[in-house]
């Protein structure tokens, strides 16, 4: 079995901001998948379902971002867990607003809700480094990452979370490189969901793409909202259309 975390804080006040990002991340995972329903168990809100074959649980912490551990420690001694078959979400300060890493172990980087978890049961589990960027200075780090995202973030932050939910299969069967190949080719090859695939491309191919009718939005650009008037509430509807 596989437990798959999302890291945040409870409570609506925070539902949209940036340390958040990773409870965002499981909830469209058990959108996309099917998971539920939830229901409140190991310190925390949790529902169960499949990926690729694999028994998956979701889980998110209701202890509050610097007590996760309690949480996460919990379910994985209940469930027998291994330390490999944690995968951690959570937001990443020190990568750009929509770029995507994984890696297992290493170290904390200062993220009170990783070195929660890692006092609980050690260091060895995947985290999926979610970037939502730097605002420069290390006084205003804790007012960045509580706080909303901003309306400019929907444009990629909606695309790479559902690029995460059609990818996370990869995760499930441990393969860390295909769920990054898969999330990339989702947000177009560049990997990044700001920048479009004809960035790269020859000279002609842009110039066939200009005069091509314009493709279809991404479906989850669709669910952000077609409305430029109603962009500063697209993150908020579409976080509340994901409560449990």
């Amino acid at each position: 079995m596989k437990l798959f975390v999302g890291l945040g804080n409870p409570g609506s006040q925070y539902a949209g901001n940036r340390h958040n990002v990773g409870f965002m991340a499981v909830d469209e995972i058990a959108r996309a998948h099917g998971f539920g329903p939830w229901k409140r168990k190991f310190q925390g809100i949790a529902a169960d379902g499949e990926l690729a074959g694999e028994k998956v649980l979701l889980l998110k912490p209701e202890t509050y971002m610097n007590e996760s551990g309690r949480s996460v420690g919990e379910a994985a001694r209940f469930l027998k867990i291994a330390e490999e078959d944690i995968v951690v979400f959570y937001d990443e300060i020190d990568l750009a607003p929509g770029k995507l890493k994984v890696k297992t172990g290493g170290g904390n980087a200062g993220h009170n809700g990783l070195r929660s978890i890692s006092a609980h049961l050690g260091n060895d589990y995947v985290r999926v480094r979610i970037g939502v960027g730097h605002p420069g200075v290390k006084e205003l780090v804790a007012r960045w990452v509580l706080n909303d995202f901003a309306k400019a973030d929907q444009t990629w932050l909606v695309p790479l979370l559902d690029g995460i939910a059609k990818a996370a299969p990869r995760l499930a069967k441990g393969d860390q490189s295909r769920f990054l190949t898969d999330v990339a080719k989702e947000l177009g090859d560049s990997g990044d969901p700001r920048k479009g695939k004809a960035q790269d491309a020859p000279a002609e191919e842009k110039a066939a793409e200009r005069s091509a009718p314009k493709p279809r939005a991404h479906p989850a650009g669709e669910r952000a909202g077609k409305s430029a008037n109603a962009i500063a509430e697209n993150l908020k509807k579409w976080l509340a259309a994901r409560k449990p």
